[in-house]
């Protein structure tokens, strides 16, 4: 089990390439998150949703994703409140007060998933969540040592060098958990290093001088690792724009969902996309706009008109600018958003942006599967997935925009293709999709079929993680449970 001193600290990727890395050589692995909170969600071969992160690591380990990758995810919809999905299926939504006091009796569920998926690998990689150092979580934790002490796993404990002070970081760590729990750890990792290794070696001592555990690893700085999807919104702010032609913006919307939509754009030489935060206008030279998804879409378009973003919207529309709405954002578009049922929160109905004739009725059933079809105006193949509560009725004389494989239709155009909505996520990973969508706007696209880019990538950081870090003493550790 893999966990860190800390949020961010690259648990998630470090895991990924690992997964793939044992892969390489030839043993059966399964990724594993006891408890993961992401609003960026993934749809599994056994059809439920788990975080993006186990979605990648099983990717890595060249394996169907399951639900039992990740059995417990929090889905944050309020700063109080959040949606809890167990092995793919919502559960119910919850207040903080849920917490402290049901966590626990989750663990059975968890434990059984860990067991399901360990009889059919040889090792079974564990990511744990944010740090084990939050200690005043510790009672009912079921996500680090939590977990770890009950299923009697191994850790390896990561700090995160490149944010400063992971000396303190690890020995802090060692200082505050009881003595019990700081038993099951055998051994550290430092990530994301740069420059000369051999002038950390005496950091590397240090640190196993006051807390006894052996240092496994330097990992460092792996370019890789941009190319892959991100799972943890932080990630947004230090997105570095392209400077291509075809500038595309993206509002940050409070409780943004499925931001892994945008990678494959990021990498198109053509394109700058730029993500705005809070408190920016949307930049009057973007041709396109694009409205992502979101947890909590009525929630997010009162922040959308808080930031003035609606005026912008509505200014861009009238320069001829084009817009796209993806999921919670296809609903912002509408004429309608009507919660009658507290799906989101209290019961309420607001008013879209009326860009395009639609009404969005949410629901407390969500649909989760996976899709396949063409664009109607071009004939360009897409394949992506669903997560979303809500039905959509379209008014008479809406054209929609995609077509599925059994000829059910989803979004909407306006007569003039300037606003295209719809509810499927993933759809520009598919090179064809995202060649027609870009020369529609006047731009040339790379070709390159985004999974073949994550692909080429978990390959390449498996061979960096192979090269910096202990991989036979990790094995050997993995090998002789507690």
């Amino acid at each position: 089990m893999f966990q860190g001193t800390g949020s961010d600290v690259g648990k998630s990727v470090l895991v990924a390439g690992l997964c793939r890395a044992l892969t390489n050589r030839g043993m059966r692995v399964r990724p594993f998150k006891p408890q993961n909170m992401s609003n960026n969600a993934a749809v599994a071969a056994d059809v439920g949703e788990i975080g993006r992160a186990q979605a990648l690591q099983a990717i890595a380990c060249r394996v169907p994703a399951s639900v039992h990758m990740n059995p417990v995810l929090i889905k944050p919809q309020s700063d109080t409140g959040a949606q809890i999905v167990v092995r793919g299926v919502v559960l119910e939504t919850v207040d903080t007060s849920y917490f402290r006091q049901q966590k626990g009796a989750l663990l059975e569920t968890v434990l059984d998933s860990f067991a399901r998926l360990s009889r059919e690998a040889d090792v079974v990689v564990v990511e744990g969540a944010g740090s084990p150092a939050e200690t005043n979580l510790r009672a009912h934790d079921i996500a680090n040592m939590g977990f770890a002490r009950v299923a009697r796993v191994p850790v390896v404990m990561i700090g995160d060098i490149d944010r400063g002070g992971v000396i303190a970081s690890l020995v802090g760590t060692h200082a505050v958990l009881d003595a019990e729990d700081r038993s099951l750890i055998k051994g550290f990792v430092i990530n994301k290093f740069r420059g000369d290794l051999k002038l950390f070696d005496s950091g590397l001592e240090e640190i196993s001088r006051r807390t006894a555990w052996p240092a496994l690893g330097v990992v460092p700085w792996l370019a890789a690792a941009r190319r892959l999807p991100a799972e943890d919104a932080v990630v947004l702010d230090s997105l570095q724009p392209q400077h291509g032609a075809l500038h595309i913006a993206v509002p940050m919307l409070s409780r943004i969902a499925n931001f892994d939509d945008f990678d494959a754009l990021v990498h198109e030489p053509g394109v700058r996309l730029q993500m705005i935060p809070p408190g920016s206008p949307l930049p009057s030279p973007a041709q396109v706009i694009i409205l992502p998804g979101t947890k909590a879409t009525i929630a997010d378009l009162k922040y959308l008109r808080a930031q003035g973003w609606d005026i912008d919207i509505a200014a861009h529309v009238r320069r001829g600018g084009r817009v796209v709405g993806i999921c919670g954002g296809f609903q912002m578009l509408g004429l309608t958003v009507t919660d009658t049922d507290g799906v989101e929160g209290r019961p309420e109905s607001i008013q879209g942006l009326g860009l395009l004739r639609v009404h969005t009725k949410l629901l407390n059933s969500k649909q989760v599967r996976e899709v396949r079809g063409i664009d109607i105006s071009n004939g360009a193949p897409f394949e992506g997935y669903e997560i979303h509560v809500g039905n959509t009725h379209i008014d008479p004389g809406m054209s929609p925009w995609l077509r599925f494989e059994n000829g059910a239709v989803d979004g909407v155009m306006s007569a003039d293709g300037q606003v295209t909505g719809c509810y499927v996520h993933g759809l520009f990973n598919r090179a064809e999709f995202r060649a027609a969508w870009l020369r529609s706007l006047g731009v040339a696209s790379d070709g390159v079929q985004q999974h073949a880019r994550v692909d080429a990538a978990l390959d390449e950081l498996a061979n960096g993680l192979a090269r910096s870090l202990d991989m036979d003493q990790l094995i050997a550790i993995a090998r002789h449970p507690l």
